[in-house]
């Protein structure tokens, strides 16, 4: 189906593998001009910008002066009508929550909430003076199914999905649509990769990680991940007036049926 999001331009944080790189991939294929920043650009999002109209960005959105420079990239492009907020990461806590201390609790903060506020509030203007635009930020299932295993993550989560709600209401009469999507596992670096979560908590458990992911399958009525793809793809719809033009402070759950409330 055609989104018609040909010409539109787009900034997707966190663009370099996963969610963020399956994000950049899908709204190129729909022929979106997207600067796609990463904190390193990666070969494959490096390979994507030689194939597509992608601008590789090497970008750390931690720092607060980040976002003005990647509202300008785009303003090169032509009128910003799309922002995905993707910058994230995870650390679970197996010591429980006393081994979380402040200056953790304020790097999870830090990474997983303030990145997508002050990108947000750095492309305001542009997506105000586009007339029509869309900001769509990818947070998390833990969100709505807190887990102490992840306190310092579910709370930073909770909060963003919050945060664009609420903006969500102030910015409507402008025609910005504020939406988030929260995926459950998947199957990406993040869970499965080197230092990911399910090596995390094999070592942490004595587990076999083979047996940790098939338990974190088994919490899903699908019986798999989600993969980064399906993620994307989601985002690219709320992306597109054409089909969620009367979408907006929504928070989309893609998660296998883990969460079990209505």
């Amino acid at each position: 189906m055609d989104l018609a999001l040909r010409g539109t331009v787009a900034i997707v944080t966190g663009a370099g593998r996963g969610i963020g790189l399956a994000v950049t991939r899908t709204l190129a294929a729909e022929g979106v001009r997207v600067v796609a920043a990463s904190r390193t650009v990666t070969p494959a999002l490096e390979r994507l910008g030689e194939e597509a109209d992608v601008r590789a960005v090497a970008a750390d959105l931690t720092d607060p002066a980040v976002p003005e420079t990647l509202v300008a990239r785009a303003a090169q492009l032509g009128s910003l009508r799309v922002l995905v907020n993707n910058v994230g990461g995870v650390h679970p806590r197996p010591g429980g929550f006393t081994s979380v201390t402040d200056d953790a609790w304020m790097q999870t903060f830090q990474l997983d909430a303030m990145t997508a506020i002050r990108m947000t509030r750095a492309a305001l203007p542009a997506l105000r003076d586009a007339g029509r635009a869309s900001v769509v930020t990818v947070a998390s299932v833990n969100a709505r199914h807190p887990d102490p295993l992840v306190i310092d993550y579910s709370a930073a989560k909770a909060a963003l999905v919050s945060f664009s709600k609420s903006l969500s209401k102030e910015v409507g009469t402008d025609g910005i649509r504020v939406n988030t999507v929260s995926p459950g596992p998947v199957a990406t670096d993040l869970w499965l990769g080197e230092g990911g979560v399910a090596a995390t908590l094999s070592t942490a458990g004595g587990a076999d990680r083979a047996d940790v992911v098939g338990g974190a399958e088994a919490s899903m009525v699908t019986g798999r991940f989600t993969k980064p793809e399906e993620v994307a793809a989601l985002v690219a719809f709320l992306a597109s007036d054409l089909v969620a033009g009367n979408i907006t402070g929504a928070d989309f759950v893609i998660d296998g049926g883990l969460t079990a409330e209505l």
